[in-house]
């Protein structure tokens, strides 16, 4: 065990508090969640599988067995990544992802698709909690978590500039090559797995999970244990249930607006699918951008309090989309996408700090991701009923008037102390883990949605711009139980 493992080395970025290892880890990080995401066969899928033979029915039958597959996957997967650590499981994940995208190359039929989608569902399951447990964990051995914000928002900035560059690139590579698409996919899956087995080996008790947890972690009651453990980890903590309930809002409507809405919005306004690539390209960008400065934010409102006021813009923003013509839904689908790129790395740091020490993390995470998607699920089938009876407009009020109804009752319930806040994930006996101070401590959460990192006073005078988000959170520390 070293003796100071958040000091820096002479030469080593002493002026950004910055380990070697620390380095190592955020830079690997980059380039896993980049190349794991980085999808070239996305803008044309649909295509794809039309010139492979399949039917509408077909392909949109695929794509509901897939969202089911991913949500009956989630909990299984985050057992999977607290028993056998959070870095063997981004090298499993890896492994899945790059003989998925490799199926549709084998047989392009509607059961080498099927496979295909069944397989990203496992990949992606097995990765959505572990990467960011693995980074939060990783930065706090090293007495490094202020570095966590950015370094999160930055992976997600960095990955949505590659889409921008790479998908414009694949209708001139299919003419190449017609499964380039899904080579390249291939190929960018097996270089993040070289970056998962680059990572370095988490050390401390701080990193239990990475370490393994003996024989028996692999046994069907431990896993057992581990879900039950994650259920009333839940139940007990009110913070990490609300700050849960409260990422809903920010993820159903960023998928509702970018996935199922984006289109029916554009041509509604009268845009043509030939411009429908211009303006993703500019959402992405936007939400790049958005990503990876959440420091931007101001200081003057805790991080809960942004990720509701951030909530309330999107919704806002899907009404004013009623109301506007063309240029004003181009404008305010940027915008929206800003918001989203500030909001999600700051509640994803929210629900890590929120998370007990020392409890199943991943399952916990994974907890979060089946209730996003869960009411994501509900949520299109609601889209789908309006278009289809020509409501758009409805559906974009309604949208907005339904989020502003969920956060005012979580305001309500924050202010009027039914939620204990003294409380944000079992901490507060905990030392702090940065620069070795007693007092309020990190967490050992890893993969939510969430916020800033708790800090106390002298923390956060250290940490700069980044950390005027975090100030609230040192009063909200749970007690170890």
């Amino acid at each position: 065990m070293r003796a100071l493992p958040g000091r820096p080395r002479p030469g080593t970025g002493a002026g950004t508090g910055l380990t070697d290892t620390a380095r190592r880890i955020i830079r690997l990080n980059y380039g896993f969640q980049l190349l794991f995401n980085l999808l070239w066969w996305m803008p044309v899928f649909y295509a794809y599988q039309k010139a492979a033979g399949l039917s509408d029915g077909q392909i949109f039958g695929i794509q509901s067995i897939y969202y089911v597959a991913f949500c009956l996957l989630e909990i299984p997967t985050g057992l999977i990544a607290d028993r056998i650590g959070t870095r063997n499981c981004l090298r499993a994940g890896a492994v899945v992802m790059t003989a998925a995208n490799l199926a549709p190359v084998v047989s392009a039929s509607y059961t080498g698709f099927l496979v295909h989608f069944l397989a990203i569902a496992a990949g992606r399951s097995l990765t959505s909690g572990a990467a960011s447990a693995y980074l939060y964990d990783g930065l706090r051995a090293e007495r490094c978590d202020e570095h966590y914000l950015r370094a999160e928002g930055t992976a997600r900035a960095l990955g949505l500039a590659a889409k921008v560059l790479c998908w414009p690139l694949v209708g001139p590579l299919m003419t190449l090559a017609h499964p380039a698409p899904y080579v390249l996919s291939a190929v960018s899956a097996a270089g993040s797995l070289v970056c998962a087995v680059l990572l370095p080996r988490l050390t401390g008790a701080e990193a239990g999970a990475d370490t393994g947890r003996g024989g028996g972690g692999r046994r069907g009651g431990a896993f057992l244990r581990d879900a039950g453990t994650a259920l009333r980890c839940v139940a007990s903590s009110p913070w990490l249930a609300m700050v849960m309930v409260q990422g809903v809002a920010v993820f159903t409507l960023s998928r509702i607006c970018q996935v199922n809405l984006f289109q029916p919005i554009l041509l509604d306004h009268g845009i043509g699918e030939a411009s429908h690539g211009g303006v993703l390209a500019a959402m992405t960008v936007a939400e790049a951008v958005a990503s990876a400065r959440p420091q931007w934010l101001s200081r003057r409102l805790p991080p809960v309090a942004w990720v509701s006021v951030l909530s309330l813009a999107l919704a806002g923003a899907l009404a004013a989309m009623a109301l506007g013509g063309p240029w004003t839904a181009v404008v305010l689908l940027c915008l929206f996408a800003a918001a989203t790129g500030f909001a999600f790395p700051v509640q994803r740091k929210l629900v890590n700090d929120a998370i007990p020490a020392h409890a199943p993390r991943a399952t916990l995470l994974s907890v979060e991701s089946i209730v996003d998607r869960a009411v994501c699920a509900l949520a299109a089938i609601a889209a789908g009923a309006y278009l289809s009876a020509g409501r758009l407009d409805a559906l974009l009020w309604h949208s907005a008037l339904a989020t502003a109804v969920l956060l005012g009752v979580f305001q309500l319930l924050l202010r009027s102390g039914v939620v204990d806040r003294s409380g944000q994930g079992g901490n507060r006996a905990m030392p702090s883990q940065a620069g070795g101070r007693a007092g309020v401590g990190t967490t050992s959460a890893g993969v939510g949605d969430g916020a800033p990192d708790p800090a106390d006073a002298g923390a956060a005078a250290e940490t700069g711009r980044e950390e005027a988000l975090e100030p609230d959170q040192a009063a909200r520390r749970p007690r170890t139980t």
